[in-house]
């Protein structure tokens, strides 16, 4: 009976190697410094325009025209959520409680998902800057979150929103086209054959 044939790495064929790699799976994006540069550059901007709005554009509700009437900078204090929801003196710290559950919420729920998806390894750090944007508002001013993005044609205006609410539908939207892309690419059950 003949010997094995060695294969040149000091290992016989026909033998399986006992050093096979096993592939560790990546980290969420939130475990990763890019995901915290992001939020923070989000976070910075943000801040800046709206230290800016609130030494250039007071008064409060005058409008300043940027691009004719359809774009103008008009300083307004938000104390409730998007939309102007309001839920009275205490809406300052029950939206700032829910940004903070919805953003634990948003990192556990995303976690596998921006392991396989850049465009939601971009669109969550993008969300989670908006929302902690807007939520150092609440904690520092007592009058809310400040906005001064004012769109439309005469009378009828969109909301005024700023750079985190902003960013907050950005990040929605690429996270809708990560999951749209996940969807498509997943491959398709067999089906059985009887």
């Amino acid at each position: 009976m003949s010997a094995p044939a060695d294969d040149g790495r000091g290992q016989s064929r026909g033998q399986s190697s006992t050093l096979t790699p096993t592939l560790t799976p990546a980290p969420p994006a939130s475990q990763t410094p890019r995901f915290w540069v992001i939020v923070a550059v989000v976070i910075a901007i943000d801040f800046a325009t709206k230290v800016l709005a609130m030494q250039h554009l007071a008064p409060r509700h005058i409008p300043h025209p940027v691009i004719g009437d359809v774009v103008r900078f008009t300083l307004a204090f938000n104390p409730g959520a998007a939309f102007g929801m309001h839920l009275g003196p205490a809406s300052r710290w029950i939206f700032a409680v829910l940004a903070v559950v919805i953003v634990g919420v948003l990192l556990r729920a995303t976690a596998d998902l921006t392991r396989v998806s850049r465009l939601a390894a971009i669109g969550v750090p993008i969300v989670v800057g908006g929302a902690l944007g807007n939520l150092l508002d609440r904690i520092r001013l007592r009058d809310g979150v400040v906005d001064f993005i004012d769109i439309g044609v005469g009378d009828v205006r969109f909301w005024t929103f700023n750079v985190a609410d902003t960013a907050v539908s950005i990040g929605a939207v690429c996270l809708i086209l990560a999951l749209w892309q996940t969807e498509n690419t997943a491959p398709a059950p067999h089906a059985d054959r009887g």
